[in-house]
């Protein structure tokens, strides 16, 4: 690069035409000077009055080529100076977009896989006053993904962002709202989301959803609560069709991703594969923490996550249920309930918690189970050990911990006459909905950000 003090000017006829006659008008000065000088008596007083005005033609030779050799040039002799004034007109407009108010937005588009592509995209992006805060690319085998996110006038429609990108090249565009959660980068956010997997089995699921952004998961057994062998499998590498994937569970049956609305990209199949390798090589873990609770009465109780390691004290707890109480709980054949406790006990349909006396028998258990996109609450607590907060201590803690998995709302499904639950609903101090169909009540507790609290119960707790 050239700067524009050492850029070589155009040469000027005009310039040298000036000093030509300068100097001609020197010389017969000078010839008129000498002749008076030699001729007449006054030549002193001439001589000064020739100095004087040779003086005044260097001031004014002086003046003239300052004026003209030094002055900015031009736009069209200029290119880099014109360059810094757009520079500074830019920073200007800059000043003006950075005022103005904004929102984030994730776009996801298809490109031509050739030089310039990318290119044409941002120089659209631009002319919008649109930020390009991190881009991902996911090569395909024909074509590249680029995924955007973009922080662009509030007064910027999508539709008009579509369109501009349609214009540059950009094809199967998608674009949805983002918030501050989104600018964390790629690498960072995959890192955590393995990171929480390998200390929690009950993580993976979520770990898929918050990687995959919004898509509906299911785990399906590939053996049923009765028995009987479902068929569901998927190959070691897993399948990748369009806007499903399936995955092998690492602990027996498939996981089933889907995404209706974007297709999945191999590099997102990647990712999503090799956080299940990583729970399949880390094996069942349950994260150990014990908290010791004091009740009214002053009797003890240790609340503890819980997995298929209990399975066996907690079909003794529910020898010890009466009918009414399972009855309550499982919405079905009470004979039945036994062969749910190895579905609910297992980490990858949810968490688990679970409650035991200082002697060590099992007196109730909470579950949070993951429900596709959804997620559900199930409480069930010995005869014994009934009206004592037990459950409304469950169920605040397990609303805790659906905040903290980034859950919208959970529902618990229920009886309308099963008043404890609706207490324990109620008491949670969120906002509600209720359905009832045919005496089954499903209530709806959605997570805002004054719900993040765990709700407060009659209890004394100390923390090991």
């Amino acid at each position: 690069m050239t700067s524009a003090k050492s850029a070589r000017r155009p040469h000027h006829w005009r310039r040298d035409l000036i000093e030509l006659a300068a100097l001609f008008t020197a010389v017969a000065v000078a010839d008129a000077i000498a002749n008076l000088i030699g001729h007449q008596p006054d030549g002193p007083y001439l001589l000064v009055a020739s100095a004087v005005a040779l003086v005044a033609t260097a001031a004014f030779h002086t003046w003239w080529a300052r004026r003209h050799s030094h002055a900015p040039p031009s736009g069209e002799e200029g290119g880099t100076d014109g360059g810094a004034a757009g520079g500074a007109g830019s920073s200007g407009a800059g000043e003006i977009a950075g005022a103005e108010e904004t929102v984030l937005w994730r776009m996801r588009t298809t490109v031509r896989d050739a030089p310039g592509s990318l290119a044409a995209l941002c120089v659209a992006l631009s002319g919008l006053r649109v930020d390009i805060l991190t881009l991902q690319t996911h090569p395909l085998a024909q074509g590249t993904v680029d995924e955007f996110l973009l922080r662009a006038p509030v007064s910027l429609p999508a539709q008009e962002l579509s369109r501009e990108i349609a214009a540059a090249g950009g094809a199967s565009t998608w674009i949805e709202r983002a918030d501050a959660h989104d600018l964390v980068d790629t690498p960072t956010r995959v890192l955590s989301l393995a990171t929480r997997t390998a200390l929690d089995a009950a993580e993976l699921p979520l770990a898929l959803r918050q990687l995959l952004g919004r898509c509906t998961i299911h785990s399906l057994p590939a053996v049923s609560v009765t028995g009987r062998a479902t068929g569901q499998s998927a190959p070691v590498e897993g399948v990748l069709e369009e806007t499903v994937m399936r995955l092998r569970d690492p602990s027996g049956g498939v996981i089933v991703v889907e995404r209706p609305y974007l297709p999945f990209t191999p590099t997102e199949f990647a990712r999503a594969r090799a956080l299940v390798e990583l729970d399949a090589r880390l094996g069942p873990r349950v994260p150990r923490s014990e908290d010791v609770l004091t009740l009214p009465e002053g009797n003890e109780i240790t609340v503890r996550r819980a997995d298929r390691g209990d399975l066996a004290a907690a079909r003794a707890m529910h020898d010890r249920c009466s009918q009414r109480t399972l009855g309550l709980r499982y919405h079905g054949p009470v004979k039945d309930a036994d062969r749910y406790l190895d579905h609910l006990l297992s980490p990858r349909f949810g968490r688990t918690l679970a409650v035991q006396t200082a002697s060590g028998k099992l007196v109730a258990l909470g579950h949070l189970l993951w429900d596709g996109d959804e997620t559900e609450v199930a409480l069930l607590v010995e005869d014994d050990w009934q009206r004592r907060g037990i459950g409304s201590e469950l169920l605040g803690r397990l609303v805790a911990l659906a905040v903290e998995a980034g859950c919208d709302s959970v529902y618990a499904v229920t009886q309308s006459h099963n008043t404890g639950m609706v207490a324990a609903m109620r008491a949670l101090e969120l906002p509600l909905d209720y359905q009832i169909e045919e005496g089954t009540l499903v209530i709806t507790a959605r997570l805002t950000a004054e719900g993040a609290a765990r709700p407060s119960v009659p209890t004394e707790q100390a923390r090991r």
